[in-house]
């Protein structure tokens, strides 16, 4: 258990306490208030606020009504009290009642295991006109596999684009699952029946969750950061030759961050060993030139992470104290431990 809390990063100390069972204090039975309604003199009252007189009025209509024939029962606040403990106090409007969506959790531990794709909008020659630029994404390479620029929105359009992207990588039938929002082209029957045929597992975000899709997200933001990027496109064929060359940039010379600084062409392909090596040997010369410069040793060069989640699950200390150091490894940094008193039911 040390070592798997060693590796964890987690306090030994803090992982025991964790396990022993939190002690609630003792609820000291409170005395009722002197002055207290009675229970008859509380069921009156109800029986008022319920009579065909005031079933349908406010509780501070029925208090001036009342004070006009010279009676007074309660201030309007323990009518509302009273009410509301007898679960008279409802919204009377028919509210919609929204479905509970399952949060996605998707792993990726090699490229082309899990995509994710979305569309936005880029501005065109004048105002209100806009394009809009397909993007589908490795989640685990950052690698953009497909794109297109297109005058508008169109599941046939969408079909079309990942029908490509798959025959170009080669995906092989319950290989790949597809991740994306809930728009019009991502719900659309050609994109629908086209995964169905190719075996592809359709994934959907939750409606109104932005962070069940942070890869395009993310991947939009560094493209419309991107200092040559224009305020707006002189027409589509303008904005078509800039993502080509955006695109180029983004997968071949691009140093991604999450990647330990590697491309997402040499993370996708599976060429990041050679360049690991070179880099750990640039980093042994240069402390063999001056170790005292080293003061931890010889430096080794990052290495990227050997999965990719979409909403990794929460674990709590107990949980994993059991997983393999395999899984853990999976898992990452993302997946932080909670404390066993805050496990979600």
């Amino acid at each position: 258990m040390a070592n798997a809390c060693t590796a964890l990063g987690v306090s030994r100390a803090t992982f025991y306490r964790s396990l022993k069972p939190k002690k609630e204090p003792e609820k000291k039975a409170r005395a009722a208030p002197k002055r207290r309604l009675s229970d008859p003199e509380r069921a009156n009252i109800l029986d008022v606020l319920n009579s065909e007189r005031f079933v349908d009025l406010a509780p501070s209509q029925v208090y001036a009504r009342l004070l006009d024939d010279g009676i007074y029962l309660c201030s309007v606040s323990t009518m509302y009290r009273i009410l509301r403990t007898a679960g008279a106090v409802l919204e009377r409007r028919r509210q919609r009642r929204h479905r509970e969506y399952k949060k996605p959790e998707l792993l990726a531990t090699a490229p082309n295991q899990v995509w994710s794709w979305d569309i936005t909008k880029v501005r065109g020659p004048e105002k209100l006109v806009y394009f809009h630029l397909y993007v589908i994404i490795d989640i685990y390479s950052r690698y953009v596999v497909g794109w297109l620029v297109a005058d508008r929105e169109s599941g046939a359009l969408a079909e079309a684009l990942i029908q490509e992207c798959c025959n170009r990588q080669k995906i092989e039938h319950n290989q790949l699952i597809i991740h994306s929002d809930r728009g019009a082209a991502m719900k659309s029957k050609p994109v629908s029946d086209l995964l169905e045929v190719l075996q592809v597992t359709k994934s959907l975000s939750r409606p109104r969750v932005s962070n069940d899709n942070p890869y395009s997200e993310s991947q939009f933001k560094t493209l419309k950061y991107h200092p040559a990027f224009p305020d707006r496109f002189g027409c589509l064929e303008d904005s078509r030759i800039f993502c080509q060359s955006f695109f180029h940039w983004y997968n071949n010379v691009h140093y991604h961050s999450s990647l330990a600084l590697l491309t997402p062409s040499t993370i996708h392909n599976q060429q990041s060993a050679a360049i690991l090596e070179q880099r750990a040997n640039v980093l042994q010369n240069a402390h063999a030139l001056n170790p005292e410069r080293f003061v931890k040793g010889i430096p080794k060069p990052a290495q990227p992470l050997t999965a990719a989640w979409i909403n990794p699950p929460q674990f709590n200390q107990t949980e994993m104290g059991a997983l393999s150091s395999a899984e853990r490894s999976h898992l990452g940094t993302q997946a932080l431990a909670m404390p066993a008193a805050k496990q979600a039911t």
